[in-house]
């Protein structure tokens, strides 16, 4: 039923032994429109798998949900097909008794593509979500030599990039113990986000106090946003953030990591939570 990966037929071109044909594996990616109580609220290219958690920390992202009583259910409905077949890419969710059902302004009127989780928000002016939960407070100071250990550690535990090589990871720590809790890939970095916000906005973990957001590629003004929504007081990436990303982690009180790489990295916002990062 969930497709991770497709085989497919290619050519592989060597510029000295020529062209022959061959298999190779590719990431799948497949609509997932979500809809709630019926109505279509936004559709995302993604990954299959885990879809039900997708749902759940995008609501999350969106400032619909904030508990696990929130999110009531979520079931497959029927798909486009001719014979009305259920394709597994149309979820519908049922809000917790007395959960608002969402602002018609948050509806996403065009697909969400699997590189940006905001090419569909109706105005900018939804782009800046109202979070249940504070994190400046949060006293959580993660050691910088137990920091650097993260990206190899979310390496390793991605099992699909390893047959693909086209997937992005997000990986959720506890910043004390560096106990890795969950991993989860999607074509979409933003997708694997919010699967890993589902999976604890299910089990009751929110507001996700002391943990550290470990993500593959860069930390864009999204994810910081998805961070922020659920309670997550370190963010830390391989890559660069943008200055949006900055911007916002120093307005929200998060701690922004960037170039995580071997021993060193670099820290755009509240360099307080990582003693001795900034120079490792």
């Amino acid at each position: 039923m969930q497709r991770i990966a497709v085989r497919r037929q290619v050519t592989r071109v060597d510029v000295e032994r020529g062209a022959r044909p061959a298999e190779d594996i590719l990431a799948a990616e497949e609509p997932l429109e979500i809809r709630i109580g019926g109505r279509p609220l936004a559709v995302t290219m993604r990954t299959p798998g885990h879809d039900v958690e997708l749902a759940a920390g995008f609501l999350v992202s969106e400032g619909v949900v904030a508990g696990p009583d929130d999110f009531a259910a979520a079931r497959y409905c029927a798909g486009a097909t001719d014979e009305g077949l259920n394709t597994y890419n149309v979820l519908d969710v049922t809000l917790g008794r007395g959960v608002p059902a969402p602002d018609p302004g948050l509806e996403r009127n065009f697909y969400t593509t699997s590189s940006c989780g905001l090419c569909g928000k109706a105005s900018i002016d939804a782009v800046r979500t109202h979070s249940h939960f504070s994190v400046s407070d949060d006293p959580l100071a993660v050691r910088a030599d137990l920091l650097a250990t993260f990206p190899d550690r979310l390496r390793e535990q991605q099992s699909v990039f390893d047959k693909t090589g086209g997937l992005h990871a997000a990986g959720l720590f506890d910043g004390s113990s560096g106990e890795l809790l969950v991993v989860r890939e999607d074509v979409g970095r933003h997708n694997a986000v919010d699967k890993v916000v589902g999976w604890a906005l299910t089990r009751g973990l929110l507001p996700l106090r002391g943990t550290v957001l470990m993500v593959s590629g860069r930390s864009s003004f999204e994810l910081t946003q998805k961070a922020l929504m659920a309670g997550i007081p370190v963010l830390a990436s391989v890559s660069a953030p943008s200055s949006l990303a900055a911007e916002l982690a120093t307005e929200a009180g998060i701690t922004l990591v960037g170039f995580l790489r071997g021993a060193s990295m670099v820290v755009y916002a509240r360099p307080d939570r990582v003693p001795a990062g900034v120079r490792v």
